[in-house]
């Protein structure tokens, strides 16, 4: 559980891992440790996992301490019950312990010897160490979220799903680096440098906007509280989301010669606050445009660009 993050089901089948080369060859040992997990439903049950012992920190390295402090019991399990291939073995001061559990269907012993840890033994010890319960699904779910932040035995999607969004711990932890992200958003912002990407022409997947079409809006760097994008049409320049492409440009070269009237006709705190970053970002964008284009779209507006950026100034428009 804690070196792989596998499950109480999946550690009690374990079968013996085979080696390659086998244990008295030089080099590092790569084991194949079949996994078997009936949850997943018929034809879906195994998996194989290699795992390869070439050092102390290695991934296989548990595997042969386990089979090291096994050998003998294995030994005598194997001339007691020939082909039985369980890989945890332990002793018990009772016998005989034959009888098959209900949650394997195997036996679970040979003489004084078990196999594997039971869902009842693991309750047990918990409640002789005095937890709630059993450590094994808590403790998993610790791994996989905190420790390997990788599936275990799940789908990537899975994983997301059942094991990390819905852990305190995980959650708690992601709190610096979202507000992290948040702030290089805003960074970006106030940067004044147009995001929005320019395209030669529109695709006809994107939503059109009053000052660009954007790509994805469910999925925006400025979210609403009702989901979707919260921003003003005005922030789309700042939008990685937005694609610009040669139909908006006529209207975005009206909307810079307004604010440049808006520039005389407001106070300078004023157009500060509210036009000067849009402003810079219409800036950039002519001057990756050209002097050339940015004059030929000037000449180009229309009614509707004029339309447009008259009820986008006015604050007519709610994104």
């Amino acid at each position: 559980m804690a070196d792989h993050g596998w499950n109480l089901s999946v550690i009690n089948r374990l079968k013996v891992p085979q080696a390659s080369p086998d244990a008295g060859s030089d080099g590092p040992r790569i084991y194949r440790v079949e996994l078997e997990k009936h949850k997943r439903g018929a034809g879906r049950y195994f998996e194989t996992r290699n795992l390869t012992d070439d050092g102390a920190a290695s991934l296989g390295r548990l595997i042969t301490q386990a089979l090291e402090a096994t050998v003998f019991a294995r030994a005598v399990v194997h001339a007691l019950s020939p082909g039985t291939d369980r890989f945890l073995i332990w002793r018990s001061a009772k016998a005989p312990l034959e009888h098959p559990p209900a949650e394997t269907g195997k036996k679970s012993g040979i003489g004084v010897f078990g196999f594997g840890i039971s869902g009842r033994t693991a309750k047990q010890w918990a409640t002789q160490q005095g937890f709630s319960s059993s450590p094994f699904r808590r403790g998993r779910r610790t791994v996989n979220t905190l420790h390997r932040r990788a599936p275990g035995q799940n789908s990537q999607a899975t994983h997301d799903r059942i094991y990390t969004l819905t852990d305190p711990q995980v959650r708690q932890r992601a709190i610096p680096v979202i507000a992290e992200a948040a702030e290089a958003v805003v960074t970006q912002a106030h940067a004044a440098v147009l995001a929005a990407e320019l395209r030669e022409k529109a695709d006809p997947a994107d939503q059109p906007t009053a000052t660009a079409d954007c790509h994805d809006y469910d999925n925006s760097p400025y979210p609403g509280h009702g989901g979707g994008c919260g921003a003003s049409f005005l922030m789309c320049l700042a939008c990685p989301n937005a694609r610009i492409h040669p139909a908006h440009h006529s209207r975005l070269a009206h909307l810079h010669h307004a604010l440049d009237n808006l520039r005389t006709a407001l106070g300078p705190g004023q157009w500060q606050r509210q036009w000067e970053d849009g402003h810079a970002r219409l800036e950039h964008l002519k001057g990756q445009l050209g002097t050339a284009a940015w004059t030929r779209a000037l000449a180009e507006v229309t009614d509707t660009d004029r339309e447009l950026i008259a009820l986008l100034l006015n604050g007519d428009l709610k994104p």
